[in-house]
């Protein structure tokens, strides 16, 4: 029961902070685009925008400190089976990561008390080493979860790891795949959010123009990372069925190892029978993609130790909501794009914002399965083939305490953001603003 309350709180953790980690790598980057719009236009609203970027930015990076700082805690008291042994082989990049986090902090401050203080120059540079250093501590720490993932750069021993290569360990085989997908799905997630907050603005007050040069700052980032991240989702699976072929089959419902093996669309596993209930099978069709070989053969489950499955309905499940919320977003970013090349300008009518406003959250829906098929996809293990989760975790009880106390904590914190940052967005419509304010945005 330790155990179970151990990886649910990891697990209601480390889902609260990466909605604010993500904010906090792609905001910036957005803030720093409407500043740059800013400056090229001379529009004053452009420069508003950076402003409450700024202001989101700000209110997010503290939730992300709070729940990360919280993240490294949970590390060492939960885990302390796999942090004691190993701490030492992936300590590096938790350093770097802390230095970017250090680094983002500082340069955060003098953009946002800066902007009338300092010169415009300095003041831009500031807002691009705020976008660089939160992408960095991103990438850094996805490092650590690559390497749990497929763990090298050390000769395993009975006494433990020895000859540590701390580099090695930190770039092991996938990281350029999974730190790819992983900020780009970052990006993904918070563009279609402020593209759909804003195309829900527009549906109730067309025409207001912040709103509409937001939508202008935010849509080619989103379309941009919807295409593009199909491709390095199949990168990233081309190496997963290499590398982890155990995850392949569980996220594909594959119990029996086969030659042309088809892909499951949709469907629910039957572990108990090793079948695959109401699945759309395209013929061959994971072989070709996890193979570029129609003919190729898969791994099935039936290829590992009972004991070494994954939770195997879990994994395909959370495999396929992220596969259909990307595709959903990809097909929308081409209609737009198409549009946007034969109108010459972003599509605006209520259709397209209805279908914006719909996706919108499916970024962060996507976001969150895909991190919990990496997750739940590398059970029993907490080190891949080296450490099981249940070795890992603290021999003291009562979990259920801190569980259900920050479970409390996250539920306070997540209202208190909802509400300031429907704030910042409601003083941007007529009824909150003054009203020299309200003819400027008509």
């Amino acid at each position: 029961m330790d155990l179970l309350y151990a990886r649910a709180q990891m697990g209601l953790s480390l889902a609260f902070h990466i909605l604010f980690a993500a904010a906090g790598i792609a905001l910036p980057l957005l803030m720093v685009l409407s500043d740059l719009k800013a400056r090229w236009t001379r529009d004053p609203d452009y420069t508003a925008l950076s402003v409450k970027l700024a202001k989101g930015t700000a209110i997010l990076f503290a939730v992300g400190a709070v729940s990360g700082t919280v993240l490294s805690f949970e590390l060492g008291l939960l885990w302390p089976g796999f942090m004691g042994t190993w701490g030492e082989v992936i300590g590096l990049p938790f350093a770097l990561e802390g230095t970017a986090f250090f680094t983002e902090a500082v340069f955060l401050g003098i953009y946002l008390y800066g902007r009338d203080r300092i010169s415009p120059g300095l003041h831009l540079f500031s807002g691009v080493m705020v976008a660089l250093s939160g992408a960095a501590s991103a990438f850094f720490v996805t490092l650590v979860n690559t390497f749990m993932n497929d763990p090298v750069g050390f000769t395993l021993t009975a006494g433990g790891p020895v000859d540590v290569d701390p580099v090695a360990a930190m770039f092991s085989p996938g990281w350029v795949h999974q730190t790819s997908h992983t900020l780009l799905a970052c990006y993904q997630a918070s563009a279609f959010a402020m593209v759909g907050i804003h195309a829900l603005v527009l549906l109730r007050h067309p025409g207001l123009a912040f709103h509409r040069k937001a939508l202008s700052v935010a849509l080619p980032l989103a379309c941009l990372s919807a295409l593009v991240q199909p491709l390095v989702g199949h990168q990233s699976a081309e190496h997963v069925a290499r590398a982890q072929p155990v995850k392949l089959a569980a996220a594909e419902g594959l119990f029996q190892t086969q030659r042309g093996a088809p892909l499951s669309v949709g469907g629910l596993p039957d572990v108990e029978t090793g079948t695959m209930r109401y699945a759309l099978e395209l013929p061959r069709g994971l072989s070709l993609l996890a193979f570029s070989d129609p003919n190729a053969e898969v791994k099935g489950l039936d290829a590992f130790p009972r004991d070494e499955w994954p939770p195997v309905t879990k994994v395909h499940l959370a495999f396929q909501v992220m596969v259909g919320a990307g595709s959903a977003m990809a097909l929308l970013a081409l209609v737009t794009l198409v549009l946007r090349w034969r109108r010459g300008a972003w599509p605006e009518g209520r259709r397209m914002l209805g279908a914006w406003l719909v996706c919108g959250p499916l970024g962060a829906v996507a976001m969150e399965a895909g991190w919990l098929v990496t997750e739940w996809g590398r059970q029993p293990w907490i080190l891949r083939g080296v450490m099981r989760t249940a070795d890992a975790v603290t021999p003291v009880g009562s979990l259920a305490v801190p569980f259900w106390t920050f479970t409390l904590v996250y539920l306070f914190l997540g209202v208190m953001v909802v509400f300031l940052l429907v704030r910042q967005v409601a003083g941007t419509v007529p009824h909150a603003r003054a009203p020299h304010e309200v003819a400027h945005a008509h």
